[in-house]
């Protein structure tokens, strides 16, 4: 039986307009009621979980419309049907969470419901269960022996209960409630596993069930503001035995005998090039500690935890956020178009951040300016003008200048690898530059602005940024160091321990320096030391490029909405683009006929005109390419990422008039205008001039 409680009201509830109106308390806690909303011009104020878990209310406006989408009238109406109600904790009015069976009668507040150990799951229609119907957990073999949290690690009591769950995967983590539900609160739903397992998927399932709440976003040690900058800093000390430099050791010129060279192994020892007598070309030195241990003379110092690492560890563990907001109503996964065009929704076209003049060859230089301006403003809309042309400066002008930018930015010394199979490249200039934080930042903003998709994402790069496939595993397919991959494959086809001995020889300075470095006691470790070398090669090593390449692409949300959905956009990121077709380029043109009869029947006449032209550009038969007729119309070579905007269509121009013998576009507009021609091969001759003159221009 549970105890009678008295619900407590502090002096400050006296005051309506701080106290919830459906628990009666003004508690502001958002990680176990979710968030406090005030509504001023109503006087209402509502635990978001509160909400979410009353019985008898469900989201019927937009997100912006009421509290998220829960319209106030429907708020009120909840309130006092609530008011009714008592609640079998408190015994008071105003319950309005009532157990989801049926024949069920007890209700409570969402406080009273946490202390009677009611079950509130966070998905589906958002059920609550009272104690004698919540879900329970089973436990087939009973543990045997002690055991501890594997959250908390203090000692727990092995049975059970609704304060103790364990993880279905493994059966070995078992945890208290509270200490799971502070985990699922900082880790949310892309970090939240289990801590023995590190399953997650039906980790993550089964604490739904039994009423542990998941925030759907980032990590909260993810979303702190500069929360990596440290790891910026690079090391500028000079270590050698004598330093000559009169400024003093931590003294670093940009170039010149008094430039700070890093060590090339352990990067945490330097020294001016004229202290070790460097020349001006050398960057391949190496400190005293790691040419010891590489030549075999003495061994790696022991690691001690930097004062930066420590802090951050420190913040990484007790850093807390809000949650993110649940939606009460069934979910329509919207494709990455829709999700874009609702993202590109931020940009204002009223408030152009300023005009941008790109000269020719020089796309990538012009958008890094554009980066580094100190007013600028990725809500703000962009005018792009090129050199030389003083008629467009619309959205077409944008979607060829993120065209362009694209393929430099494919073709950067930031990404290797095949042509439509990139991985990052590691480039410590460029990290110093902070250039990974900008291409993403350029990526984002591309897809926002009608650019193409980037669709030369490995599918190594892609699980590395998305943690998508969930079962993705590197392969040495992956690596594009030829001399490297060479010697890993020796490995890999080592059938006896000495094999395998002799070839991790060549690679010890690698294995010693990864990490990864081990004593082999028989063929079958090759496995684990192949995942341990393409985890450091792929992951580790690439930790802050990755990083900054995250937090550029969160520009506008789009990192955030990309992870809630990554399934979606796997396809956009690691495949190209739907070859063009004329089928496909008949259906994204919609036809605009006059409305006078005598018009109709020759527009018709040169739809058919149309449609044969591009059949035979698919065929090859003509000087255009399905692509160069795209360009003309729109200045785009493919569909955007987010699609067109406005959809293309196709018009006519005046009948009978010669002065409109060729084809005409508006591709700020995506319209292409078509000239009435009874003959075809008049029609074919001067779409292909026309196509032509301006396909030659843009490509530039």
């Amino acid at each position: 039986m549970h105890k009678k409680m008295k619900r407590t009201r502090s002096s400050d509830e006296k005051n309506s307009i701080e106290v919830c109106q459906l628990c009666r308390r003004s508690d502001d806690c958002p990680e176990k009621y979710g968030k406090k909303i005030t509504v001023p011009e109503h006087q209402l104020t509502i635990h978001y979980f509160c909400l979410l878990m009353s019985s008898g209310i469900y989201q019927r406006g937009e997100e912006d419309e009421g509290i998220h989408g829960f319209l106030v009238d429907d708020i009120l109406k909840e309130v006092n049907r609530a008011s009714r109600l008592a609640c079998n904790g408190c015994k008071q009015k105003g319950a309005s969470i009532g157990c989801s069976v049926k024949s069920c009668r007890k209700m409570a507040h969402f406080p009273c419901g946490i202390q009677l150990e009611f079950v509130y799951q966070f998905k589906d229609l958002f059920p609550s269960f009272c104690w004698h119907h919540r879900p329970t957990q089973t436990c087939a073999v009973p543990p045997s022996g002690p055991l501890s949290c594997s959250v908390c690690l203090e000692d727990i009591e092995p049975v059970l209960s609704y304060s103790v769950l364990k993880c279905p995967a493994c059966h070995g983590s078992w945890f208290h409630r509270h200490c799971v539900q502070l985990q699922a609160h900082n880790a949310a739903q892309f970090f939240f596993r289990c801590t023995i397992c590190n399953n997650q998927e039906e980790f993550q399932e089964e604490m739904l069930r039994m009423g542990i709440h998941i925030p759907e976003r980032d990590a909260s040690w993810e979303m702190e503001d500069n929360a990596y900058a440290e790891l910026l800093q690079v090391y500028q000390h000079c270590d050698a035995f004598t330093c000559q430099s009169s400024l003093g050791r931590d003294f670093s010129a940009q170039s010149g005998k008094f430039e700070i060279v890093r060590c090339s192994f352990c990067g945490s020892n330097g020294t001016h090039r004229k202290c070790s007598s460097l020349k001006a070309n050398q960057n391949n030195w190496v400190c005293t500690d790691c040419k010891s241990v590489v030549d075999g003379s003495g061994t790696l110092p022991r690691h001690v935890q930097s004062p930066v690492s420590e802090r951050h560890e420190k913040r990484k563990r007790l850093t807390t956020v809000n949650s993110s907001l649940l939606s009460k109503r069934r979910l329509l996964h919207s494709s990455p178009r829709g999700i874009l065009q609702e993202l590109s929704n931020q940009i204002s076209g009223t408030q152009p951040g300023g005009e941008l003049q790109v000269r020719e060859g020089q796309v990538l230089e012009a958008a890094l300016g554009l980066l580094r301006r100190s007013d600028f403003s990725p809500e703000r809309g962009l005018v792009v003008r090129f050199t030389g042309d003083h008629q467009h400066n619309g959205a077409s002008e944008l979607r060829r200048f993120f065209r362009l930018l694209l393929r430099r930015l494919q073709t950067s010394t930031l990404f290797k690898g095949p042509e439509s199979d990139k991985n990052l490249a590691l480039d410590a200039q460029a990290v110093r530059q902070d250039r990974y934080y900008e291409m993403g930042c350029l990526m984002a903003l591309s897809m926002l602005h009608g650019g193409p998709p980037p669709s030369f994402f490995s599918k190594a790069l892609y699980f590395s940024l998305f943690h998508f496939p969930k079962d993705f595993q590197f392969s040495l397919s992956d690596l594009n160091e030829t001399g490297l991959v060479d010697k890993m494959k020796k490995i890999k086809e080592s059938k006896t321990v000495e094999r395998l001995r002799e070839a991790m020889e060549p690679l010890s300075e690698y294995l010693e320096v990864s990490g990864c470095r081990r004593e082999v006691a028989g063929a079958y470790e090759k496995y684990s030391l192949l995942d341990d070398m393409l985890n450091f090669h792929m992951m580790v090593r690439m930790q802050l490029p990755l990083q900054r390449f995250r937090e550029g692409l969160r520009t506008l949300g789009v990192y955030e909405q990309i992870q809630m959905a990554p399934e979606a956009f796997y396809q956009l990121f690691c495949y190209p683009p739907e070859k063009l077709c004329a089928d496909s380029m008949v259906a994204m043109f919609s036809p605009q006929y006059s409305e006078r009869v005598d018009y109709l029947a020759r527009e018709t006449v040169t739809t058919k005109h149309w449609q044969q032209f591009l059949q035979e550009c698919e065929e090859g038969r003509c000087a255009s390419s399905l692509e160069d007729v795209l360009v003309f119309a729109t200045s785009s070579d493919t569909v955007p990422a987010m699609g067109f905007m406005p959809p293309p269509t196709v018009s006519f121009l005046p009948v009978a008039d010669p002065s409109y013998a060729f084809p005409q576009r508006q591709p700020d507009a995506n319209r292409l205008l078509l000239p009435v021609t009874p003959s075809y091969s008049t029609f074919k001759k001067n779409m292909e001039y026309a196509v032509c003159q301006v396909t030659v221009m843009q490509d530039s």
